[in-house]
């Protein structure tokens, strides 16, 4: 009997944060494209308002579209704007309207702001 109270505890608790998440809420996306710079992060997602106020890094930077957004950064802005060696983004959606926001850290690449590594050699023994 106890556990049927535990499993609708936690369906009830779960019901209330999906409800507490607006249904825009989807995660934000990034992907390594070509551009005119070279390399650039093509940083996608969604908001609630076209004048919702998008942050990458704590810096405003100017999205494409709607409520369906996108930017592109050149790779060495992102080096610049990150930590040595980041794996992740921080990406805020503000909505002044609502004075709400939402912060994710949104993955990057593997690899992407690693260093270039030249080895001189490489040795490789067989037991």
């Amino acid at each position: 009997m106890m556990a049927i109270f535990r499993s609708a505890g936690v369906w009830i608790a779960l019901a209330i944060a999906t409800a507490a998440t607006p249904a825009n809420a989807r995660p934000a996306t990034v992907q390594v494209i070509n551009c005119d710079a070279g390399s650039c992060l093509l940083v996608r997602g969604h908001r609630s308002t076209s004048r919702a106020v998008i942050r990458i890094n704590d810096r405003v930077v100017e999205a494409e579209g709607g409520r369906s957004w996108r930017v592109r950064l050149p790779v060495a802005i992102v080096e610049e704007w990150s930590a040595p060696f980041a794996r992740t983004l921080r990406v805020s959606v503000t909505d002044p309207a609502e004075s709400s926001q939402r912060t994710e850290a949104v993955r990057l690449p593997v690899g992407l702001l690693g260093r270039n590594l030249e080895l001189a050699s490489l040795v490789v023994r067989a037991r």
